[in-house]
C-alpha cells in the first residue's frame, strides 16, 4: 500500500492546496485516491472544512477522491487542545493508522494531512503526534513550507524532527509562491535545500485556491515535476495490510 503524510512547517502554509493538488495529478493519471484528514479544527460543523477543499479542487476527473474527516473541532488550536475544551475524544493515533490501512488497502495512493505542524498534539492521553502517525504508519512525510523569511529555520527543525524519528521524507514544498516574491523568498528557492539537505520539489503559486478544478489541475502540472506521483507511490510504499 502506498501512504504519504503531509505535514508543515507552521499553519498556514498550504498544506490543503499541496494535498489537492497532488491528489489532482494522481487522479489524472488513473489512480484511485484518498485523503484523510485526522481532526479539523476551528471550523464550524455546518461549514466545508480541508477535506471539502480538497474534493472542489480536483473535481471529479474520472472518480471523485475519497475524502475522509475523522474528527471536528470548533475551536482554532491544536487538535488535542481543541478537543479538550470542546469535550470530545480527542483522535488517537491509533484511529488515524487504522483507517490509513483501511484506505490503503482500497486505493493507489492514500495522503493524510496532518493538523499544523509535525509536533502538534492530536491527542495528549496517549500522546500523540503527527509524526507518532508516521511512524505507525512507517509512511514517509512531504514537508509545505512557507515562502517569507523565517523559513529556513522552521523547515530545517521539522526535517531535524524527521531524521531524529528515524522517518524518511518526501522533500519540501513550497505551500504558497508570491506573484512578486521578496529577496527572502528568491534566495530561499536555493537555501531550502542546501540547508536541510533534502529536495525542493516545487513551489504552488498563490491564489490556486482559487481557481477551477480544469486550471488547478493544469497549474500543479506547471508547478510540480511530472514524475512527483510515481515518486510518491515509489517512496510511500510500506507494508501489507494487517
Amino acid at each position: 500500500m502506498t501512504v504519504v503524510v503531509v505535514t508543515g512547517t507552521g499553519t498556514g502554509v498550504g498544506k490543503t492546496v499541496v494535498t489537492a493538488a497532488l491528489a489532482a495529478l494522481a487522479m489524472a493519471q488513473g489512480c484511485r485516491v484518498a485523503v484523510l484528514k485526522p481532526a479539523q479544527t476551528g471550523v464550524p460543523a455546518d461549514e466545508p472544512g480541508d477535506v471539502d477543499e480538497v474534493r472542489r479542487l480536483t473535481g471529479d476527473l474520472d472518480s471523485p477522491v475519497t475524502a475522509v474527516e475523522l474528527a471536528r473541532y470548533p475551536e482554532p488550536l491544536a487538535p488535542a487542545t481543541a478537543a479538550r475544551r470542546a469535550g470530545q475524544p480527542p483522535v488517537t493515533s491509533a484511529a488515524v493508522v487504522r483507517m490509513a490501512r483501511l484506505l490503503a488497502g482500497q486505493h493507489d495512493l492514500v495522503l493524510v494531512e496532518g493538523a499544523g505542524g509535525l509536533l502538534v498534539r492530536l491527542s495528549d492521553d496517549p500522546p500523540a503526534t503527527v509524526a507518532d502517525v508516521a511512524t505507525e504508519l512507517a509512511a514517509p512525510v512531504l514537508v509545505v513550507a512557507a515562502a517569507e523569511l523565517g523559513t529556513l529555520n522552521h523547515t530545517a527543525l521539522t526535517v531535524e524532527a524527521l531524521h531524529a524519528r528515524g522517518l524518511r521524507h518526501v522533500g519540501v514544498v513550497i505551500g504558497s509562491w508570491p506573484a512578486q516574491p521578496d529577496l527572502a523568498a528568491r534566495c530561499n528557492l536555493a537555501d531550502l535545500p542546501a540547508v536541510t539537505g533534502v529536495p525542493l520539489i516545487g513551489a504552488l503559486p498563490a491564489g490556486m485556491a482559487k481557481l477551477g478544478p480544469p486550471e488547478f489541475l493544469a497549474t500543479a502540472r506547471e508547478a510540480l515535476p511530472a514524475n512527483v506521483v510515481e515518486s510518491l507511490r515509489l517512496v510511500g510504499r510500506v507494508g501489507r495490510v494487517g
